[in-house]
């Protein structure tokens, strides 16, 4: 019996289980900080997140990869020096809606679309037949998560891209695919380094059937590429195997009399062996311009394929090597993760034309290498420091009553010389006389916490802050998707605007505001700002990454916002007030769905016009009558062409002399027009539901219209003139019909 009463733990350390058991206020405080953590989370979510472009549900392809989301752009110039992207040759095509086709025009929406599911496309090399281009280049296949080569044609000199299919695949990954030809035959050289080897295919179907030729190099080497230099064969590659060598900084040569070998070492071998940064590995085709050999590598410093790095090769014998670092001759992305190519570029492929010029690809990723992880590890990191934060909180306010007493160590044995020599009953002790040091640690502490004084409210706001800020962090990397704010394809390609916005001297630092957030956006390809009245500001008064250019208009009116101008270089316009700030992926949102319709008016702002005689409300009228038919211009998107001829023809006249006059609705004239031109009951405006949208004239005491009342008054009056002069409006459309939910 004696021996039984020792195995139950004491009275005192039951009754206190109990009361931990009985607590209901720790049950309460977690219940209400999961609560407010969600409120928290969602709110965030709601403000910063809700128009980032996340992953399709259910998608095949693009989703998050640890290697990127890489992309490939077209490039051209007179020189491989020299080289511009697409969209500053004014590029167009019959399938597209917007000119210029801009950079990039193949990614993995283009494989995933044509039936080959991928997650990003890389390694381009070009190859050229007469008229037609060819485009070798790896594509990280969703089915095994191996790199596999495909190839895609185009007939317009790189604008448009016909995905053809994987030209090679093989058991292990694939990249790099250098295409040649040689003695009337086509051959490629992809690397395969998992096979240890460098393999050679020659084509006997060109382009999407080859066959394996040959064992060049029993060498596990990385992006290999051949040139015919001064009588010989030179291969550059790199092995990472090799001893005493850096990953990402070696490079070696090799050379031949043949392209099909033997091939023969380099006496300088290896070339470089250290510091990544340099340029070792190869970025692309070498080339020859102006008898002088180039050859493009990659600085990986920092991250992975940071971007190309171009080297004029001073010597090369069989027996010397000596290249110096030249300028590559391409701008350098400025709008970071916006742009495709923002975070890092680290392949070209440049060949001269039977014209004279020169073409080049290049891919270029938004991401940095392992972002896909990292964000992964932020998220959950962010994550278990709110839950920690949660558990500290109830510990020091009391949340969790309770502690375990010192008498529920009780030793299990009877205490007689023999327990007391027991590892078990010496453990016990430790144990009891460290939750007595706890239990005197908390007393002490709920008893300080609980005076009311500033000093205790402060750490409590600040721990809830901490606490705020996790959820934040958590909730932002685990949402965001990749971080970027990025351009919609339609129809397989990208293209970009003209932003127009109208203001005057009281309002710059509006302006400077407008400028710096969306110059960042990817699509916007130019600012042009109105300047209605007072001293203008130079275009350099701006922190921007796209031209600004200063429009000063002769007499000030609201006229001025749609006045042509044959400086635009876009199809798409963009008018939108300069007090106006929205996200980029809501601009970007409304710019793919006027690109789907580019004969509507696309906008942020409907409203609905009905009544006898008409009346002008605000939006919420609109949504109690489940519908709108007119898109404020202040915040919409148009045909540049088509709508400010249309707004400045004869037949437009009396109706800007009413706008000038009033100082107001010339937004409303431009609904009109645009509803009078439609011919039958054709749709002419459209609505996209932003995120959210801020006034920043609320902030300042510079708004055109403070009187709402007033305003409105004016705006009514011009309804009834301009439905006289142009005829009615259309009558409703509803919201929540596109089945992407975006006019909700």
């Amino acid at each position: 019996m004696a021996g039984r009463r020792a195995m139950r733990p004491s009275a005192g350390g039951m009754r206190g289980l109990a009361a931990a058991a009985r607590s209901s206020p720790a049950l309460s405080f977690l219940l209400a900080a999961a609560a407010a953590a969600a409120l928290v989370g969602g709110l965030y979510f709601w403000v910063v997140l809700a128009s980032f472009r996340l992953p399709e549900r259910g998608a095949r392809g693009c989703l998050p990869d640890g290697e990127g989301s890489w992309a490939i752009g077209m490039y051209y110039g007179r020189s491989p020096l020299e080289l511009r992207p697409i969209e500053l040759e004014g590029r167009s095509n019959a399938n597209g809606s917007a000119w210029p086709v801009a950079n990039p025009v193949l990614t993995c929406a283009t494989a995933t679309e044509a039936g080959y599911p991928s997650n990003f496309v890389a390694d381009p090399f070009l190859y050229v037949q007469g008229d037609t281009l060819f485009l070798f280049f790896e594509t990280k296949t969703t089915a095994t998560m191996q790199g596999d080569i495909a190839v895609a044609r185009s007939f317009d000199q790189g604008a448009t891209w016909e995905f053809l299919g994987i030209a090679l695949d093989e058991a292990w990954h694939l990249s790099y695919p250098f295409v040649f030809k040689y003695e009337n035959e086509i051959y490629m050289m992809p690397e395969g380094n998992k096979k240890k080897e460098l393999r050679l295919y020659r084509a006997t179907k060109f382009p999407l059937e080859w066959t394996f030729e040959k064992v060049l190099i029993s060498k596990p080497l990385v992006d290999a590429a051949l040139i015919q230099y001064e009588g010989n064969w030179w291969l550059f590659a790199s092995d990472f195997t090799r001893h005493g060598t850096e990953k990402n900084a070696e490079l070696e040569i090799w050379y031949s009399s043949s392209p099909l070998g033997p091939w023969n070492e380099h006496k300088q071998n290896p070339i470089y062996k250290a510091d990544k940064s340099l340029g070792a590995r190869n970025g692309g085709r070498l080339f020859i311009f102006e008898g002088s050999l180039y050859r493009p590598g990659q600085d990986c410093g920092g991250t992975y394929g940071r971007k190309v790095k171009l080297f004029k090769v001073e010597k090369l014998t069989k027996e010397e090597y000596k290249e110096v670092s030249v300028n590559l001759g391409i701008e350098e992305p400025k709008k970071g993760r916006n742009a495709w190519n923002g975070m890092r570029y680290h392949h070209l492929d440049t060949q001269q034309l039977d014209s004279g010029g020169w073409i080049a690809v290049m891919d270029g990723d938004r991401v940095p290498s392992g972002d896909s992880t990292r964000r992964l590890l932020s998220g959950s990191m962010g994550f278990l420091l709110a839950i920690a934060v949660v558990i500290f909180v109830g510990f020091v306010k009391g949340a969790v009553n309770c502690y375990i007493t010192p008498g529920f160590w009780a030793s299990l044995t009877r205490r007689n010389e023999l327990s007391r020599n027991l590892p078990v009953h010496r453990l016990n002790l430790k144990v009891r006389r460290l939750s007595t040091c706890c239990g005197r640690f908390f007393s002490s502490t709920k008893a300080r916490l609980n005076e009311r004084k500033w000093s205790n409210t402060l750490f409590f706001c600040m721990i809830t802050l901490l606490g705020i800020v996790n959820i934040c962090i958590a909730v932002h990397f685990f949402f965001s998707g990749n971080g970027a704010e990025q351009a919609y394809t339609h129809q397989g390609q990208h293209s970009q605007f003209t932003m127009v916005t109208m203001t005057y001297e009281a309002r710059l630092w509006n302006l400077k505001l407008f400028v710096e957030h969306y110059s960042r956006c990817e699509s916007v390809k130019e600012i042009v700002v109105v300047w209605n009245k007072g001293n203008h500001p130079t275009s350099d008064a701006f922190d921007s990454t796209v031209p600004v250019r200063i429009r000063v208009e002769e007499i000030n009116s609201l006229n001025n916002r749609f006045r042509v101008d044959p400086l635009i270089k876009t199809r798409a316009v963009l008018e939108l007030d300069d007090d106006i700030m929205m996200t980029c992926s809501d601009v970007e949102k409304g710019f793919k769905v006027w690109r789907e319709h580019p004969e509507r008016m696309v906008g942020f702002y409907p409203r609905m016009i009905d009544g006898d005689p008409l009346r002008y409300r605000n939006e919420r009228y609109a949504r109690g009558k489940k519908g709108y038919n007119l898109i404020l211009t202040g915040a919409a998107f148009m045909d540049s062409a088509f709508a400010f001829k249309r707004y400045w023809s004869e037949e437009a006249r009396e109706g800007r002399e009413y706008v000038h006059k009033n100082f107001n609705c010339e937004d409303l004239l431009m609904n009109f027009l645009y509803a009078n031109a439609s011919s039958g009951n054709g749709r002419t405006v459209e609505y996209v539901h932003p995120a959210w949208a801020i006034d920043t004239s609320k902030l300042s005491s510079v708004a055109i219209s403070r009187d709402t009342q007033k305003h409105y008054d004016v705006r009514t009056s011009c309804l009834a003139k301009f439905a006289s002069l142009y005829g009615p409006l259309p009558q409703k459309w509803e919201f929540g019909r596109r089945e992407d939910g975006w006019d909700k």
